[in-house]
């Protein structure tokens, strides 16, 4: 078979198994199952430990909060803490994205239509464009924004007044933050993958607020297979529902997870059809690697940033793959997931570690 008839069906992020809010994600439902405060928060917990001190120490000095940095990947929680935060120091809050911030006036009004302690969160913060990046310097600075107002000689600056205000930035791609914003920040934080056991938590409250029975082994069941991400964790648990549903009386055992579960093919260690053909198109295709970004987008028909961004980072996480400076390649602990024989001639043991410890 050549390269042209291969049937490749990528789903981007559509996939069930994709970390990021995806158009069968019900934002209402979303929200409902959000923690409001730190003490409902699960996992994380030097984050939440550390946050506790900054939050009641700003609280105590009546003054707002330093400005706060979140980073991780997609999923874990940045706009929830967002929220939580806004809801522990009793302050509103204001939500936008880089992108949606297209001109000058746009950062102006929202930064002006804030009051004093409010907290402004920005995802994908890295994304801002830079005439607004450098406007907002000196907000959160000074809390004052200069525009130009006109063209040409009759131009002229003015200084707006802006409230004391908490700007929360988040973003999946900290290295992509210029080195000047980053140095505005007076909190950075990093969101982890979430374990087995936290995820199973979440589960469970998850069930509990959506009125599902769930007994501690399909809970798990599920945790086990949501790549260390909450967000996939309920919309597995939303999906294993319907099966348990019509199959098993409505409980999900851990039975009934595994069958939902592998009816959406979804394997043990969390990957779905497209990740396992990916890993067998470098296989069959580039003899297991090395191949480059470029060249693997052509064959299996996607954009390379969808492959960087959006499959290859659990892939990475957990060893299945590695990315060298000529090309990804698969791991032994790849091979052995899809039950191909690794070759001799690659050396026996691909070096690479899970960081799971599995």
């Amino acid at each position: 078979m050549s390269i042209e008839e291969i049937d490749f069906d990528f789903e981007g992020e559509n996939r069930i198994v994709s970390p990021k809010e995806t158009p069968i994600d019900d934002p209402s439902a979303e929200l409902s199952l959000r923690p409001k405060y730190l003490r409902e928060y699960i996992g994380q917990d030097k984050v939440k430990e550390n946050l506790k001190v900054y939050i009641e120490a700003a609280k105590e000095r009546h003054e707002t909060l330093d400005h706060l940095l979140l980073y991780g990947p997609p999923g874990l929680g940045k706009t929830t803490l967002a929220h939580i935060i806004a809801n522990e120091l009793g302050v509103n809050i204001q939500i936008t994205s880089g992108p949606t911030i297209e001109k000058k006036a746009d950062l102006a009004s929202l930064l002006t239509n804030l009051s004093d302690g409010d907290v402004l969160f920005i995802d994908e913060i890295h994304r801002l464009p830079r005439p607004i990046e450098e406007i907002l310097y000196s907000a959160m600075e000074d809390f004052v924004v200069d525009i130009l107002i006109g063209q040409g000689p009759s131009a002229r600056s003015i200084r707006i007044d802006v409230p004391h205000f908490t700007l929360i930035g988040a973003t999946t791609r900290a290295g992509q933050i210029t080195q000047p914003l980053r140095d505005r920040f007076g909190i950075i934080m990093r969101l982890d993958l979430y374990t087995p056991e936290q995820l199973s938590t979440i589960v469970k409250r998850s069930a509990g607020i959506l009125g599902i029975e769930i007994d501690p082994t399909g809970a798990f069941e599920i945790a086990s297979r949501s790549r260390g991400t909450p967000r996939i964790a309920n919309r597995l648990l939303k999906r294993a529902r319907d099966f348990a549903q019509q199959h098993f009386d409505g409980v999900i055992t851990r039975e009934a997870a595994d069958y939902a579960l592998s009816r959406l093919e979804i394997d043990k260690r969390g990957l779905d059809n497209t990740d396992r053909r990916m890993m067998e198109t470098i296989i069959n295709y580039y003899n297991g690697g090395p191949v480059g970004l470029d060249a693997l987008a052509a064959t299996v028909g996607e954009e390379a940033v969808t492959l960087e961004d959006v499959y290859e980072p659990y892939l990475l996480q957990i060893g299945f793959i590695s990315r060298t400076r000529t090309g990804r390649c698969v791991t032994k602990l790849g091979y052995d997931h899809l039950g191909i024989p690794y070759p001799v001639s690659k050396g026996g043991d691909s070096g690479q570690i899970n960081i799971f410890g599995e």
